[in-house]
């Protein structure tokens, strides 16, 4: 009994120890001084920029790939009867790329077709354009922030060998601990920012290539309708 009871005993002032040497997220910025708090919220600013842009585009990619499965059903039936009003009506009235692109060859029926595919061209350029507004700053965070981080750590081990040398080389761990939570807490910090961008702008990249995508299908089927014979 007395060795269950001892070891108990021993069991809680690990726990004890353990609870005393735990640090929150918060005390790790505030312990490493000003240069961290500064780059941290340098980061953190950049985090909410980055997350802001992420799901800003996610919800406006999805809304440019949703398009009536008969759309183009509807186009080839007016453009075959000779309705072109009607087909331009129906475009105006469905607010996707897809159907500004076609709008614009609508259009232009009745020029060579090289004229068409020109001016599809082009209105798709500007399609995607808007789909990846802002998308190339969320590429310069995923690159910036762990540079940002690295500068932290930078900074952190000149102030850590900084009172090294201005202790003669005799400075304690408790003397260094300011630059070495600076030096760390940065450095994760700009890791964490940068793969959260690094992931959202991958991933943004990977939606809108299937919205182009499916506006150049829709444009072939479009271009084919017309060299259909009549």
């Amino acid at each position: 009994m007395i060795i269950f009871q001892e070891a108990a005993e021993g069991a809680e002032a690990v726990a004890s120890i353990s609870e005393e040497k735990t640090l929150s997220v918060m005390d790790l910025i505030v312990n490493g001084g000003t240069a961290s708090i500064v780059i941290i919220m340098v980061l953190f600013v950049l985090l909410f920029v980055a997350l802001y842009i992420y799901f800003e585009r996610v919800f406006a990619i999805k809304a440019a790939s949703k398009i009536d499965k008969n759309f183009m059903n509807q186009i080839r039936d007016h453009v075959m009867n000779g309705k072109l009003e009607a087909a331009r009506l129906l475009c105006a009235q469905t607010d996707s790329p897809v159907a500004r692109l076609i709008e614009k060859g609508v259009a232009r029926i009745g020029k060579p077709l090289d004229d068409i595919n020109t001016s599809i061209e082009n209105a798709g350029t500007l399609e995607v354009y808007k789909l990846e507004k802002n998308v190339s700053v969320l590429a310069t965070v995923a690159g910036a922030a762990p540079m940002i981080g690295f500068l932290g750590t930078v900074i952190g081990m000149i102030l850590a060998f900084h009172e090294m040398a201005s202790s003669g080389g005799q400075a304690e761990m408790g003397s260094l601990a300011s630059g070495i939570y600076t030096a760390m807490t940065t450095t994760v910090a700009g890791l964490v920012v940068g793969i959260i961008a690094y992931i959202g702008y991958n991933h943004l990249v990977n939606r809108t290539d299937k919205v182009v995508h499916q506006m150049e299908a829709n444009a072939v089927e479009f271009l084919d309708l017309l060299n259909e014979p009549i």
